[in-house]
């Protein structure tokens, strides 16, 4: 089994030449590796959000909603591959198009930071089959994770639509790395003193600390 491996919101150089450095002084480097990365997924689980870079993650969803702004009507002209696109849903039945899904992992704040990208769209109709849409034909924005479809692209309500993506912060900001640093001391104190709190940190109060600088980043 492949073994959990993101990059860490905060570096072990970091955490060992600051204020906890005391914590993992008799840590071996590797311990000190396995504690920040376990801290930078209590990050992200604490958030119920992607942070660290991730790499062709893959998300489903239902198509179930439309803009309509964008429904189709004889005052919205078409081009050629639209209408061709139209006269299928109508043969078919349906003529609202759904034109929008949303991506779950997008940045919450500083989103110049942020790396993101589409790398494929399926989509898995109930009827007349599945359709690999080009990346190249999508208005992608990371910021607020919106995917519009081109006019043309046949995506009628109750369509799966299948996206592999990657995203997460490139540059992590720096109240990101204080968190992981605050969640990372609460778990070494927990390791190391889980009882009489000899250490001279209290692991309950590291970790609300932790949460508190996550709390602008939790999704709500």
């Amino acid at each position: 089994m492949p073994s959990d491996s993101p990059t860490p919101l905060a570096s072990v150089a970091s955490f060992s030449e600051g204020p906890f450095a005391n914590l993992v002084s008799g840590f071996s480097t590797q311990a000190t590796t396995n504690l920040m990365l376990q801290a930078t997924r209590a990050c992200e689980s604490a958030c119920d959000r992607r942070l660290t870079p991730f790499t062709n993650v893959v998300e489903t969803q239902r198509a179930d909603s439309l803009d309509v702004e964008d429904a189709l009507d004889s005052y919205v002209p078409l081009d050629p591959t639209s209408q061709l696109g139209f006269s299928r849903a109508q043969s078919l039945g349906s003529t609202l198009m759904v034109r929008h899904c949303w991506l779950r992992e997008h940045p919450p704040r500083y989103p110049e930071m942020w790396a993101g990208s589409i790398t494929s769209i399926n989509l898995l109709r109930s009827f007349s089959g599945q359709q690999a849409v080009a990346a190249s034909t999508l208005q992608y924005e990371p910021d607020t994770g919106h995917v519009r479809f081109q006019l043309g692209t046949f995506v009628p309500p109750g369509t799966t639509i299948q996206v592999t993506y990657s995203g997460g912060y490139s540059t992590v900001p720096a109240d990101l790395v204080q968190a992981c640093q605050y969640m990372a001391a609460s778990m070494a104190v927990k390791q190391l003193d889980p009882v009489d709190g000899r250490s001279g940190h209290d692991p309950d109060a590291l970790r609300a600390d932790a949460l508190e600088m996550l709390a602008p980043y939790t999704r709500r």
